[in-house]
């Protein structure tokens, strides 16, 4: 071997180890299923620290395993750079459709138009997102669930006192939502007082601090919409701590832990999404669209209200 050929051959091996690493764990399987012609589906969801994520993404997997598609799923941790970067490897893999629920719905829109450029399907679930092509998009009426949760807990403190709101990530489209069809539904209430309205990111331990701190103020307050449970579930620690009693409390999800709450009567109602439900018609509309069928835009998943009477 010529001295210069030795250093040609070092650099190529190199070279090709890197362009495999930035391909990712997955990325052999991901050939395999591609090579083999069998349909896979990329699942980008927001979290898998909250119990309602944690369905969504079991049922897909149960779906998709059922109709003989590879899944793969890929976890954000509310992190929308990270998100992002999930994508663009779900790209990079040439899945068949890409399942993506944002944890941001403008920061999440440049991804799906990367997805558009790789002629990938996009399919939206549970939250919408501000940008690019989607094919469906897979969501419960969420300013109908506000308007629900505004009904129930009017009715609860008799249409009158003070009223605390926790929202969830700013710029997603489920906190938007809820909170709009909260603030129609309360609006005419004129003997409430909605005290605060403040974020806290859907996150169980942020709706205990925050809740803490608008309580320092108000201690005399009746009721507080959450727009999920785990900052509901926050905010009952809160309350209890505070010493209050009869402190009307609406979540939004009906993950286990709310329902368990419902029972115990520390929860007064949750408006119930159906997480599974989500999962698996995700997955029978990405196979839809990969069988060449044509599927609706907006897919509602029909929502309901748990309270005590019929908490399951």
């Amino acid at each position: 071997m010529k001295p210069w050929i030795k250093p040609l051959l070092i650099g190529a091996i190199a070279l090709g180890l890197a362009a495999c690493s930035k391909q990712g764990p997955d990325s052999s399987a991901a050939s395999e299923a591609a090579s083999s012609g069998e349909p896979t589906i990329g699942l980008a969801v927001s979290t898998q620290n909250n119990p309602f994520f944690v369905t969504l993404r079991q049922a897909a997997e149960a779906e998709a395993k059922a109709q003989g598609i590879k899944l793969i799923a890929v976890d954000a941790q509310d992190d929308a750079a990270k998100q992002i970067s999930s994508i663009e490897d779900l790209i990079q893999k040439k899945v068949s459709v890409i399942l993506i629920n944002p944890t941001d719905s403008d920061a999440i829109a440049n991804a799906v138009r990367e997805a558009n450029n790789a002629k990938i399907p996009v399919i939206t679930i549970d939250r919408a997102v501000n940008g690019g092509e989607v094919v469906a998009h897979i969501a419960s009426d969420n300013i109908e669930g506000g308007r629900m949760a505004a009904k129930y807990l009017l009715e609860q403190i008799k249409h009158q006192g003070k009223v605390i709101e926790l929202e969830g990530i700013p710029g997603s489209s489920a906190a938007r939502e809820r909170g709009q069809g909260f603030g129609e539904g309360i609006k005419d209430a004129k003997d409430v007082q909605v005290v605060a309205k403040q974020p806290a990111d859907f996150d169980r331990a942020k709706g205990l601090t925050v809740t803490e701190n608008i309580l320092q103020g108000n201690k005399d307050v009746k009721g507080l919409f959450a727009q999920n449970d785990e900052m509901a579930l926050g905010a009952l620690q809160a309350i209890q701590a505070a010493g209050l009693k009869d402190v009307v409390v609406v979540g939004f999800d009906a993950t286990s832990d709310a329902i368990a709450a419902v029972k115990a009567g520390t929860l007064a109602a949750t408006v119930q999404q159906k997480p599974d439900l989500m999962g698996k018609m995700a997955v029978d509309t990405a196979k839809q669209i990969i069988d060449g069928k044509q599927v609706p835009k907006s897919i509602p998943v029909p929502l309901n209200l748990v309270t005590k009477d019929n908490a399951q």
